[in-house]
């Protein structure tokens, strides 16, 4: 075959120079058909094979293979005949050539028998429709790699997408990324498309009708919105949302993020679904932004006030003061220490109430048989019963991490008062902590060891002093009042004292 310049150069020589064709051949070193090729047209033709190539090894198993693809085409989706294993099979059966061998037929075989598939093109209106879906991504976490579960809402006209990260797909984790999304999105969608979501559905029936999960009806009815579901295994019914899966983790979590927590993974998710306002999707005239500028009076408006996203659960306190969910246990402050509580799991955080009042909050824990323990509130029982200061567990968990200086006021406590009051006094100092924050309780009781008060009243005043510092008094500029300048440094008359006098 010879490149597109001879060809050219042949040309020339034959329509421009009136050349014959022997001289051409001679000249360009190529044969005559060659030069009568490049003289018919000046596009280069297609290669051809007009001989199949031989494939002397694996040419007596391609009957086997042609069976074994047949088959597959007949099995379930997930359980098809990978190359790997039609390789592994004609291998038993004798043959001795290479696995590339056999993968390039299976990859020319397919592409010959099988259709693309096709889709048709759809365009929706402002406000009606919205998608949501999965995905999952690795994350650097406080140090370790973990897999998040990411919520993705993606509007179907203006494409505005939201993303947010959660430990879990969980019933409550679903709700609320649908309301963090409506609070992004400015509004609620008219008609919401899905999987078929456990979280969601219940159970698939024929066709469209679907059981759904009675919270996940209720949650609509909240928001008053339409859902729709897939067909099972037809994930490209909502494909907007589905490209948005690969989109966001392609583009906002590349590289891996390195974060302290979810609150700031999400926070900088956040940051990129606002930075994403600014695309401009190919074949379309406006950005994302704009086109959600026109697609949000469109949205449906919120309720009076959002929905609790959380799973409710009555639960019995322990003897040590604790109630269980999922496998772990939550302390309870020993003020509160009823028996009966009611536990509210939210995605990120636990909620222990008695009534109708929160007693205790926790940050959530998805590992299994862990204790989540609040040392503040295990110290009234402390104060009681000081001779278990040394050996409780909530209390040994906070001295790893606690300041030095507390070490050092425990110990001049304890040297003063040997006989438990020390132990009392220190309790009560650290009871502080429930109303004021951490440094500044640790400020305080280094200032009070510093001044020599190092006891609850001293540790309080240096906390008072340090919460309500004392203003420096500048003098008054008393330029613009002249007449108030001698004003406190003329001579008292103490003539009007005789008065009084003269009256008794």
């Amino acid at each position: 075959m010879i490149s597109v310049e001879d060809r050219e150069r042949i040309r020339r020589a034959y329509f421009n120079e009136n050349k014959s064709i022997r001289q051409i051949a001679r000249e360009t070193g190529h044969s005559r058909p060659t030069v009568r090729k490049a003289i018919q047209s000046a596009e280069p033709a297609l290669y051809t094979l007009k001989v199949k190539r031989s494939a002397p090894v694996l040419e007596p198993h391609k009957v086997r293979i042609d069976e074994l693809l047949a088959e597959s085409e007949q099995m379930p989706r997930k359980q098809r005949y990978t190359g790997h294993k039609i390789y592994e099979l004609i291998e038993a059966d004798g043959y001795t050539g290479s696995e590339s061998t056999v993968r390039g037929y299976i990859a020319q075989q397919r592409r010959t028998k099988r259709k693309r598939k096709v889709y048709i093109p759809l365009e929706f209106d402002p406000g009606t429709d919205a998608q949501v879906d999965w995905g999952e991504a690795f994350v650097d976490i406080a140090g370790e790699r973990v897999t998040v579960q990411l919520f993705l809402m993606r509007l179907c006209y203006s494409r505005r997408l939201f993303v947010m990260a959660f430990p879990t797909q969980k019933q409550e984790a679903f709700f609320e990324g649908h309301v963090r999304a409506f609070h992004f999105l400015g509004g609620i969608p008219h008609r919401i498309s899905y999987d078929n979501l456990k979280t969601a559905v219940q159970r698939v029936l024929t066709g469209r009708n679907r059981k759904e999960q009675e919270s996940f009806i209720v949650f609509r009815s909240h928001y008053l919105f339409e859902s729709n579901f897939c067909t099972p295994g037809q994930g490209h019914e909502k494909g907007r949302v589905e490209d948005g899966v690969g989109f966001s983790r392609r583009n906002f979590l590349v590289p891996i993020p390195k974060v302290a927590s979810f609150e700031e993974l999400n926070d900088h998710l956040l940051a990129a679904c606002l930075a994403d306002d600014q695309r401009r999707v190919d074949r379309q005239e406006m950005t994302i932004g704009e086109a959600w500028g026109l697609e949000k009076p469109h949205l449906l408006p919120f309720p009076q006030k959002d929905f609790e996203c959380c799973v409710s659960k009555p639960v019995i306190l322990n003897g040590f003061g604790q109630v269980e969910f999922d496998t772990n246990r939550y302390s309870v402050p020993a003020e509160e220490a009823y028996r009966n509580l009611v536990i509210k799991a939210y995605p990120f955080r636990i909620d222990i109430l008695h009534l109708s009042d929160v007693i205790a909050s926790h940050p959530r824990c998805y590992g299994r048989k862990q204790d989540i323990i609040d040392p503040l509130h295990y110290l009234p029982l402390l104060e009681q019963r000081p001779g278990a200061f040394d050996h409780a567990k909530p209390i040994r968990r906070w001295r790893e991490s606690w300041p030095a200086v507390y070490e050092r006021l425990l110990a001049h406590l304890r040297k003063k008062w040997p006989d438990g009051r020390g132990v009392r006094e220190f309790v009560r100092i650290l009871k502080l902590h429930r109303d004021h924050p951490a440094d500044l309780v640790a400020q305080a009781v280094a200032q009070a060891l510093e001044y020599g008060c190092a006891h609850i009243d001293g540790v309080q005043l240096c906390l008072r002093q340090l919460m309500s510092p004392e203003l420096p008094v500048s003098p008054i500029d008393l330029v613009s009042w002249p007449e108030l300048v001698a004003v406190g440094i003329q001579e008292p008359d103490l003539a009007c004292y005789d008065q009084l006098l003269e009256k008794v």
